[in-house]
C-alpha cells in the first residue's frame, strides 16, 4: 500500500517520470512500470514549498521541477477545473452511519496512543443525539466513557475550543496517517471528502482513510463565513446555547429554580476556571451509579448518586449529593415511585402496560439542570428537582 500514490487532497499535483503514454478508445493512459517509472506528490494550488510529501523509490528531482510545479499551481488557482459542486453537510445533518463530506475547522491534533492519532473537528453545529444501547446495570462494571480518547484533554487544550457546537473526534487510518498529518494544521478550515462516520458508546466519530481527500479552504470561502456567522449568532442569542435538538423547549420532567442564570453548555462548565460557579444547562442523563434506587443513599440516609450527563459539546459526571440530592429526588420517595421517575430521566423504554422493554435502546430526553462546577469533568447538581411528569 505504501508504494502506491496516496493523494491527500483534491487538486494536488503528481509528477510522473518515465511512464509510457498510450491511448485506448480515445482516452489517454500513463503506464507505470515499477522497475523504472517514478512519481512524486506535491501540494496543490495552496502549497508553498517544493518538497514532495510522497515520492516513489526511484524518483529524482530535477532543477526545472520547481518552475513546473509553480506554473501548475498558478494555473490551478486561476482555473475552475476542480471546483465541482459537492454537498457538504453540517454536523447537525448527520443522520446515519455513512460516508460524508464536511467542511470544518481543525481544532486540535494529538497522539492518543502509540502511533494512533486523533483529529478534533468543528463546524459550530450540534450533532444529533444517539440512542444508548446499554442497560442501566452495565454502568457498574463497564462505565459509559466521557470521551473517545483514552485520556482526557488538558484544561489548557479545552480552553482553546469553542464552547458551542459538537467537536467531532476523527481517527486516522494507519495506511494514510503519515500523509494526513503532513497536511492538516491546527486552526485551518478544510473540506474533507469521503469520511466514514461511525458511532461508539453513544458518540459520533469519523475515520480518515486512504479514500478520504482533503482540500484547503481559502479564508474567503462562503462555507467558512456561513459557519462562523452561525456560531457568532449562537453566542449572541440567549437561547441558542441550548442544544439544537432540544427545541422548542426541553422536557418538563425536571424543574429548576435558577431561572436567573443564563443557559450554558457543558463545554462552558469544563473550561470555567472559577470554582463553584453555577450553570444552567440543557442535558441528557445517560447513566447513573448506583443504578438501583435502593442504593442511592448511604447507610446514614445521605444521597450519593453519580450521573453521566451529556450535551452536544461534552459528556461529564454530575453528582446528586446530600441536601442537593434530596431536593433533586424530591425527598425520600418509595422505590417504585423513584424508579419510575429515574426510568423517564434515563430514557428507559416502557411498554403500554408500564413494564420495561428488555434490550431496547434508551433515548433520554433533554432536560434542564443546574450545575455547580467543582473540578475538571466533575460537578454537583443543584437547584433542580426531578418531577417525572412529561408535558
Amino acid at each position: 500500500m505504501d508504494a502506491l500514490p496516496q493523494v491527500a487532497s483534491i487538486g494536488d499535483i503528481i509528477h510522473l517520470s518515465r511512464v509510457m503514454m498510450k491511448t485506448h478508445e480515445g482516452d489517454v493512459y500513463a503506464i507505470f512500470n515499477k522497475r523504472f517509472s517514478s512519481f512524486a506528490l506535491y501540494e496543490g494550488k495552496n502549497g508553498e514549498g517544493f518538497h514532495p510529501y510522497q515520492v516513489s523509490l526511484r524518483f529524482h528531482a530535477r532543477e526545472q521541477d520547481e518552475k513546473l510545479i509553480a506554473d501548475l499551481r498558478k494555473w490551478l488557482a486561476d482555473s475552475k477545473v476542480i471546483d465541482v459542486p459537492i454537498n457538504f453537510i453540517l454536523l447537525r445533518e448527520i443522520n446515519e452511519v455513512d460516508t460524508i463530506n464536511i467542511a470544518c475547522k481543525v481544532l486540535h491534533i494529538c497522539e492518543i496512543a502509540k502511533d494512533e492519532w486523533m483529529v478534533f473537528l468543528w463546524d459550530g453545529t450540534d450533532a444529533p443525539p444517539l440512542s444508548i444501547h446499554r442497560k442501566l446495570e452495565d454502568e457498574m462494571h463497564n462505565q459509559l466513557p466521557l470521551h473517545l480518547e483514552p485520556l482526557p484533554l488538558s484544561r489548557d487544550v479545552l480552553c482553546t475550543f469553542p464552547t458551542v457546537g459538537t467537536i467531532l473526534r476523527v481517527t486516522i487510518d494507519e495506511n494514510c496517517r503519515k500523509y494526513i498529518l503532513q497536511l492538516l494544521k491546527i486552526g485551518q478550515w478544510v473540506k474533507l471528502f469521503n469520511v466514514p462516520c461511525k458511532v461508539r458508546e453513544g458518540l459520533w466519530y469519523g475515520v480518515l482513510t486512504p479514500s478520504t481527500k482533503i482540500q484547503d479552504m481559502p479564508n474567503e470561502d462562503t462555507l467558512i463565513s456561513e459557519r462562523q456567522s452561525n456560531y457568532d449568532h449562537r453566542l449572541s442569542c440567549k437561547l441558542e446555547r441550548m442544544p439544537y435538538w432540544s427545541f422548542p423547549w426541553p422536557s418538563r420532567i425536571t424543574e429548576v429554580s435558577c431561572d436567573d442564570v443564563p443557559f450554558a453548555t457543558l463545554m462552558d462548565v469544563l473550561t470555567c476556571r472559577k470554582v463553584r460557579k453555577k450553570f444552567r444547562c440543557v442535558v441528557r442523563f445517560v447513566a447513573a451509579i448506583p443504578w438501583q434506587v435502593e442504593d442511592f443513599c448511604s447507610p446514614r440516609g445521605t444521597y450519593r448518586v453519580r450521573f453521566t450527563v451529556e450535551d452536544p459539546t461534552a459528556r461529564i459526571h454530575a453528582f446528586a449529593y446530600a441536601e442537593d440530592g434530596e431536593k433533586f429526588f424530591n425527598g425520600y420517595l418509595s422505590a417504585d415511585v423513584l424508579s419510575s421517575k429515574l426510568n423517564k430521566l434515563l430514557g428507559v423504554a416502557i411498554s403500554a402496560d408500564g413494564k420495561e422493554i428488555k434490550d431496547a435502546a434508551r433515548n433520554p430526553p433533554w432536560v434542564q439542570c443546574c450545575l455547580i462546577s467543582h473540578y475538571l469533568k466533575c460537578c454537583k447538581i443543584c437547584d433542580t428537582k426531578l418531577v417525572g411528569q412529561q408535558v
